[in-house]
């Protein structure tokens, strides 16, 4: 894992980008005996016929009633939801509630508000959820038989120590959750470092989306091409200062929606870290590293057109005030597989960066 952190206390901006590539292996027994072979079957059998029922009942609790569905380029179905109906609204603290507006957004952060219409690839089709719905990414059953269970579908595996409470957002490639190699927006949450709360975009009820152009989920258009086009996206979190809750806006002043504050326990109040960087996921299946990439899979040293990168990284402090990132620290946890290289300057301001081709002579 490749990232930077500044620890500060209190804060109130995060922002973190991820990538996974995870890999299954389904068991095979075997037996002398028929009877044992036709029992066995009868078993599987029935516990498929659960496992179904199981992940239609989920299924039916995401995927909610929509007035509009649209065809996505990339196979996807988008489902135009009324908004106080998405899955936020299934929790108890929000039932019969509406989506809120920020109270005071962070002083000497300017927004216009523009967003580009192509930013998703759902949008190239030209059309869009009416005014009072949401997108919603629908969930298909092979998007949840692709997960280790249907209990842990849309839930980020622990793989290293965490902080109890965290959100996160940014853009991910996972084969295991999406199906497909597409970059994606997305946001996740946990307040039990990712043992059984929380989930990715609008999985559970958890984060509340206000915005009817973007879909949390949906994939990514255009991306950047070594030595070619660079594309990046802006993203900021603040704490509303009047609710405490979580805000986060795309671009220049887009709204996406909000973690309520009732969520969390010690990022009710603050928060005290901020990690930006890149992850993967190694299982190490068959002994050696994973060639799984992180961001353009190239060396944080190629520099512009060539590494990902990071830039412009400033936090909203205790005052509600935007101010430059202080007290940044780069760490790669195996740099020959994966690495980073921070710098300032007057364009940029704080920035790095950062990636890797993972499994190469170096790294094993």
């Amino acid at each position: 894992m490749a990232l930077s952190y500044c620890k500060i206390s209190p804060i109130i901006s995060i922002f973190v980008c991820f990538l996974y590539l995870t890999f299954s292996a389904c068991p095979v027994r075997s037996s002398e005996s028929g009877n044992y072979r036709q029992v066995n079957q009868t078993f599987r059998a029935s516990d498929d016929v659960q496992r179904l029922k199981m992940i239609r009942a989920r299924l039916k609790k995401i995927n909610k009633p929509s007035v509009k569905t649209i065809q996505s380029p990339d196979g996807d179905l988008i489902d135009c939801v009324v908004s106080d109906q998405q899955p936020a609204f299934d929790h108890p603290q929000l039932k019969g509630e509406k989506p809120l507006e920020p109270e005071g957004r962070p002083k000497g952060h300017n927004p216009t508000g523009a967003v580009s219409e192509n930013f998703q690839l759902w949008r190239l089709s030209g059309e869009s959820c009416p005014e009072g719905t949401i997108p919603i990414r629908r969930t298909s059953e092979q998007d949840v038989l692709r997960a280790n269970s249907v209990r842990g579908f849309g839930r980020k595996i622990r793989r290293r120590p965490v902080r109890r409470d965290s959100s996160g957002n940014g853009h991910e490639v996972s084969p295991e959750l999406y199906g497909d190699n597409y970059p994606r927006f997305f946001t996740y949450w946990t307040t039990d470092a990712y043992q059984t709360s929380g989930c990715y975009n609008l999985l559970c009820s958890g984060f509340v989306q206000t915005n009817s152009r973007i879909a949390i989920g949906a994939a990514i258009s255009p991306t950047s091409s070594y030595d070619g086009g660079q594309f990046d996206i802006s993203l900021l979190v603040w704490k509303d200062p009047k609710h405490g809750n979580w805000w986060l806006e795309f671009g220049s002043g887009v709204l996406v929606g909000y973690w309520p504050s009732f969520l969390f326990t010690h990022l009710r109040s603050h928060a005290s870290m901020i990690q930006f960087g890149g992850e993967i996921v190694d299982t190490r299946p068959w002994g050696f590293h994973t060639s799984t990439q992180m961001g353009s899979g190239h060396f944080a040293g190629e520099g512009f057109g060539k590494a990902s990168y990071f830039r412009n990284l400033q936090v909203v402090d205790w005052d509600n005030g935007l101010i430059p990132l202080q007290n940044l620290r780069v760490q790669a946890d195996n740099p020959d597989c994966y690495d980073i290289q921070g710098g300032i300057n007057s364009v940029w301001g704080n920035y790095f960066y950062y990636g890797g081709p993972g499994r190469n002579e170096r790294c094993s």
